[in-house]
């Protein structure tokens, strides 16, 4: 059983490893036929922008409208829709009331692969909302007449058609206009067209199915200098106000300090950073606000100030402060001869500013995949093209049930930069393909691309998981990043990578996403520049932000691209948002701190195989190699000048001797790495948990004992160090006075020593003795061991 369990353990690690594939990129149109004539054409293009998927033949019908319908005999007007009928696939426009000359401007596209007829029929018909639709008239097409047409051709003109009775006769009136053709996925139509593949989809979904380009919000990050206020007036005039302000942009709020002194006129000068996004739809509100009880703030004064009045600072240099009269609180509508009484007001000093040269960080640091500064005007010229092929996934597992069978709705989603794409959806197919193609300008190549492949739940079916509010989610299937400094330069990788789930009931492979990448360098000497200057822009060191206020800033920028991005249309989801710009990261995991553990043991393990060697070397286990290091070491204290030029010799012999087993692929999610597999399901559970948590109060208490262990280790471990550093300090402090003097006696000795006693000698000297058999070695620690180890520390004063 073990040999069987081992066998399974490796089959497992290699189905969660990246594979190489071979699809059959580029356009690649068949021999025979003329251009625009009965078919295909003579020639083959191997070329052109979608040059990173696989073709795909589509079957397009254009409806532009329809003139001159004869109207109903018995109602005596018309509600005309098209039907487009190609074999099993039928496509239906909208339909319009009372209309004799509709205008639809719809594009129907079929899966030339799923094509099982020969003709292409159009129909027109009239809505009724009782009995069957009546006919109005037809127009066929025969697929072997349908022309073809390659882009970047201009679009096939769409031209008029009689319509045709049932029995293929021309109608007296009656008249529709269209265009078919055949093309492919580069066609401009098609990311607006209805699509056979998502056939099923019905009313509001449609729209949920398309591909869609968005692009991020606007980032800003608001600073907000509070210097001072001027006859702050509370309610109760018998006490001096002690006040503070709070600010409030959107949802975020901040507060300076409670001022230390009980006076009329407060100073504070603070900074409050909040997080803004064009166009500019909240307002920064300041409420000066008294503390009149240790449990009561009272508002005293306000002021609400559009955003887009603020000054951009594009450096390090102070703008202009203003002084703003404040609104007394309490004064509205109904006290308006009051407020003409006032003979002052109070008054707030402020220097607020748009700050445009940083970067306003809305993912996580370590997969950023954008450090451009918020003003245009302060980029840099692009250093690459990133070319980017969505083939298809593979193996996609069941998300949820329609009509008591599993299936599968799924799009991908990619992030890079401000720049979001989503493909079309793939209806009730666990193997969809998108081949669809996407751009990116690169201008930083230390950056990383998303992607994230979820199921559709929002097509108007049954099944998909729900919020706690009961609203509909899409489920995550897998999650892919790919560094762009690992690719090399012009190489189209094409390889299938793993979708990897982490869930309470452990790690499950959802499928596997295929993958064509290219980056294509612009200016080499750009990117060799790039690498020996700050990753982000000066202001982030010049003026840097505290990590807490980094990590707030970059949770509210996050909240606020999920909310301008689920109002696009279709909408980008907040979950889908959430899971691509790894919002939870920050949560507490025992996994993730394990390994974290055990990539710093990793970190050090060359340190530690060359002190065994080392060691070896002391304990002469292979003479000739010990002898060889005398040499060595000799001809260093000789020639001490070669010390550092054989150090960076040794370094560049050691990456050229490298350079064949360099790595040929992307490097892809590590279930091994991450502690996926090697999770107990606790842990795991707790890694899901809410926040604050929902477990019972028996399983709260257990994981907070595991916790404490845990700590209780790292505390012994930070005492040791902190114990080790102590005990330096404590050789001339004289804390233990008899172990001063000894160490400062042997310091005076060592001095004249060294003095009197050539340099080489010394060095000579020292590497016999450290390098000497153990013959001569004794098994006890050794004198300067114990003599340190008998130091004091501060440990002795800790209750």
């Amino acid at each position: 059983m073990s040999s069987q369990a081992a066998a399974a353990a490796k089959g497992n690690q290699e189905d969660y490893k990246l594979k190489d594939t071979k699809p059959e990129l580029g356009e690649r149109w068949p021999h025979g036929g003329q251009r625009g004539g009965s078919g295909w054409l003579y020639s083959e293009r191997a070329t052109s922008t979608y040059d990173l998927v696989e073709q795909m033949f589509y079957l397009y019908v254009r409806v532009v409208k329809a003139k001159d319908l004869p109207p109903n005999p018995v109602t005596s007007n018309v509600d005309p829709y098209v039907e487009v009928k190609v074999g099993n696939y039928k496509g239906k426009t909208r339909h319009f009331e009372k209309k004799t000359n509709p205008e639809w401007k719809q594009v129907f596209a079929f899966s030339k692969e799923k094509i099982q007829s020969s003709v292409v029929e159009v129909f027109v018909r009239d809505k009724d909302m009782v009995a069957r639709d009546d006919y109005i008239g037809k127009v066929e097409f025969d697929m072997h007449e349908v022309p073809t047409r390659v882009p970047p051709d201009s679009p096939l003109a769409p031209q008029w058609y009689r319509l045709e009775n049932l029995r293929g006769e021309a109608r007296s009136r009656g008249e529709i206009m269209l265009a078919v053709w055949m093309g492919t996925q580069a066609d401009e139509a098609f990311p607006e067209a209805w699509h056979s593949d998502s056939a099923s989809v019905k009313g509001e979904g449609v729209y949920n199915i398309r591909s869609k380009v968005y692009v991020n919000p606007k980032l800003w990050y608001l600073r907000v200098n509070v210097i001072e206020a001027q006859d702050v007036e509370p309610q109760d005039k018998s006490q001096p106000p002690q006040v503070f302000v709070k600010g409030q942009v959107g949802q975020q709020v901040l507060k300076t300090k409670l001022c230390p002194a009980k006076t009329p006129n407060p100073m504070w000068n603070e900074d409050l950073v909040f997080v803004a996004a064009e166009p500019f739809e909240e307002k920064l509100v300041l409420t000066v606000e008294n503390k009149a009880s240790p449990g009561k703030d009272e508002v005293v004064a306000k002021i609400a100030l559009p955003l887009n009045k603020f000054e951009i600072r594009l450096d390090h240099r102070a703008v202009h402060s203003h002084w703003y009269n404040l609104e007394r609180f309490g004064f509205g509508v109904l006290e308006g001869d009051k407020r003409n009484e006032t003979k002052f007001s109070s008054r707030i000093h402020l220097r607020v500013c748009l700050e445009g040269a940083y970067h306003v960080l809305d993912e996580f640091t370590m997969y950023i995949s954008d450090t451009r500064p918020t003003a245009r005007q302060l980029w840099k010229q692009p250093i690459g093209i990133l070319e980017v092929g969505i083939l298809s996934a593979q193996g996609l597992q069941s998300m949820k049930t329609n009509n008591g069978k599993g299936s599968t709705d799924a799009y991908c989603v990619a992030k890079y930069g401000q720049k979001w794409v989503r493909t079309r959806t793939i209806t009730e197919s666990f193997n969809p393909k998108w081949n669809e193609q996407y751009t990116w300008e690169v201008y930083d190549p230390c950056t990383v691309i998303t992607f994230g492949v979820f199921d559709n739940c929002h097509l108007g079916g049954g099944g998909g998981q729900t919020q706690g509010t009961g609203a509909k989610i899409d489920s995550r299937i897998g999650k892919v990043r790919i560094r762009l400094s690992t690719l090399e330069m012009d190489r189209i990788y094409t390889n299938s990578y793993p979708l990897l789930v982490l869930k309470p009931s452990g790690l499950k492979k959802m499928g596997e996403l295929q993958l064509a990448i290219r980056f294509t360098c612009l200016s080499m000497a750009h990117i060799i520049y790039l690498y020996g200057h700050p990753f982000l822009p000066k202001m982030h060191y010049l003026h840097p932000f505290t990590v807490n206020q980094l990590e707030s800033l970059r949770y509210q920028a996050m909240n606020i691209v999920a909310v301008r991005l689920g109002r696009a249309e279709p909408p980008l989801r907040k979950e889908v948002v959430e899971y691509m710009l790894d919002v939870d990261s920050h949560i507490w995991s025992m996994r993730r701190s394990k390994a974290n553990f055990f990539r710093i043991v990793s970190l050090f393990s060359g340190a530690i195989s060359m002190s065994r060697w080392l060691g070896e070397v002391q304990q002469w286990k292979n003479p000739v190699t010990t002898i060889l290091v005398h040499v060595l070491f000799f001809i260093l204290i000789c020639y001490p000048e070669l010390i550092l030029p054989t150090m960076f010799l040794y370094m560049f012999l050691i990456g050229i001797w490298n350079f064949r087993l360099r790595p040929r692929h992307p490097p892809e999610m590590d279930t091994k790495l991450s502690w996926a597999e090697a999770a107990r399901p606790d842990e795991l559970d707790e890694e899901f948990d809410t926040f604050p948590t929902s477990k019972a109060q028996d399983v709260i208490r257990m994981r907070y004992d595991r916790l404490r262990s845990v700590a209780g280790r790292i505390q012994t471990v930070v005492g040791d160090i902190a114990t080790q550093g102590e005990r330096f300090h404590t050789l001339l402090s004289w804390r233990d006075p008899r172990a001063t003097t000894l160490f400062i006696i042997f310091c005076l000795l060592a001095a004249v020593a060294l003095y009197v006693t050539p340099f080489k000698v010394v060095a000579s000297v020292a590497a016999i003795f450290w390098l000497r058999h153990p013959k001569f070695r004794s098994k006890l620690p050794s004198l300067p061991s114990n003599f340190f180890k008998r130091l004091p520390s501060r440990a002795d004063n800790m209750l």
